[in-house]
């Protein structure tokens, strides 16, 4: 199985573990499983080389080892409420769509989330991942405190506010400070949400006006295209304790209303996706774009995207339609999505109010590749950044020069990890020691 991960290198790697999308086989000599914190400290002091891995939706190597590669969704569950300081504590292998259940049965919620429930949380967060929403920050600016466990099988606890140094580098970490056992969440009362589909919505010739116009039409804003003929499908999720459950008009943005339920993946069932057409319902069963008790999104693909400062939207929206064609034969189906600056120096949005452009490929790593980087050759200029979890071909230097505080958040590293117990090709070649 040959896959890409940072610039032109290509890797053969020959293992049983396979990640999501089966384009990337872990080589990892054992893989652990444990079922308390306990066992999961002796396997990490007892280990000179280890990742975790989360759900296995991340696309290149960043959770590959050839050393001991751990899961931690066998640690026992933990959805801990502090109603009081709105906070809950979970446990670090948990997915979204667990937690967020125990959170709305409680009264709870969180602000925002990704399009997938079936992603662990401790993953998403170390990654960058986001949802969609102009006032909205990437998923790890919920984190209020980290639990993990350092080399030496110890067990730290770092804090947003007791920690103000190093904590903005321990949340959006790639697995480079530690294994992550609990992290504690800000969360906010129970709200309802309902989400309207656009159909043939004009993209061509977008500018910053007209692209604030979508993008805060609502709580949450997506819109999907495959840049080939000049249109998209824009979806509004609209947060009901905070603006009106109405849409906007039959006619909106030169699109017309869905009436029937619409699936982001051309001729994949629609019964997938989280109800639509307006109706009240759970946050959790609405923000995403997928119901946890179906398979996520296709399946049968590859992932890419880019992060852009939101000013250079409108020329980045000109830049891939004119290579819509070149990229349609291999794209499945692209998302453009909003988000707010943050503070954490490796978050994909850190320093900049964020436009954010998807990419879902064909399974066909030899001929994205090209097309991918031709296509990040163009954005660069614009101050692309790649996602960490996600397929890119910029090198390791390209990447981390975009982040002014890359040269913090290495030190932090190696201050933590000096033997580089938790680094891999991929982590050391980003911090420059491999």
């Amino acid at each position: 199985m040959v896959i890409s991960y940072y610039g032109q290198r290509m890797v053969t790697i020959n293992a049983p573990a396979r990640n999501w999308a089966g384009n990337v086989t872990f080589g990892a000599r054992r893989t652990h499983r444990p079922a308390t914190v306990g066992e999961l400290r002796r396997i990490v002091a007892g280990s000179p080389q280890l990742r975790v891995l989360g759900s296995g939706h991340s696309f290149n190597l960043i959770a590959d080892t050839p050393g001991d590669l751990v899961r931690v969704d066998g640690l026992p569950p933990r959805t801990e409420i502090d109603a009081e300081r709105r906070r809950v504590t979970i446990s670090a292998g948990m997915r979204y769509a667990e937690v967020t259940a125990a959170l709305h049965a409680a009264g709870f919620a969180l602000a925002n989330l990704a399009s997938l429930p079936h992603i662990s949380i401790a993953g998403s967060c170390t990654t960058g991942t986001h949802g969609s929403g102009n006032s909205q920050p990437g998923l790890a600016n919920a984190v209020t405190a980290v639990e993990l466990i350092g080399p030496d099988g110890e067990i730290a606890r770092l804090e947003r506010d007791a920690d103000p140094d190093v904590f903005p580098g321990a949340v959006v970490s790639l697995g480079a400070l530690g294994v992550i056992t609990a992290m504690e969440l800000e969360i906010e009362p129970a709200f309802q949400a309902a989400q309207w589909v656009y159909e043939n919505v004009p993209l061509d010739g977008i500018d910053t006006a007209r692209f604030d116009e979508i993008t805060g039409a609502a709580y949450s804003v997506s819109t999907f295209t495959r840049w080939d003929d000049g249109r998209g499908t824009v979806v509004l999720k609209r947060r009901l304790d905070r603006e009106s459950g109405a849409h906007p008009g039959e006619d909106w943005q030169g699109g017309t209303l869905a009436t029937a339920p619409w699936h982001p993946i051309p001729g994949a069932p629609t019964e997938h996706s989280t109800q639509q057409l307006g109706v009240p319902g759970p946050w959790h069963e609405r923000l995403p774009h997928f119901r946890p008790d179906y398979s996520p999104s296709h399946g049968e693909e590859l992932q890419s995207e880019l992060f852009l400062p939101r000013s250079a939207a409108p020329a980045a929206f000109a830049v891939l339609r004119e290579l819509g064609e070149r990229m349609a034969p291999v794209l499945q189906v692209s998302e453009v999505r909003t988000i707010a600056a943050d503070a954490l120096w490796l978050s994909p949005s850190s320093g900049r109010e964020t436009v954010a452009f998807h990419f879902t490929w064909t399974l066909e790593t030899e001929r994205v590749l090209p097309v991918l980087g031709e296509m990040e050759a163009r954005l660069l200029p614009l101050g692309a950044r790649p996602h960490w979890g996600k397929l890119t071909m910029m090198p390791p230097a390209t990447v981390t020069a975009s982040y002014p505080r890359f040269a913090d958040f290495r030190r932090l590293v190696l201050s933590r990890d000096p033997a580089g117990v938790f680094r891999n090709p991929f982590v050391a070649a980003l911090l420059g020691t491999d």
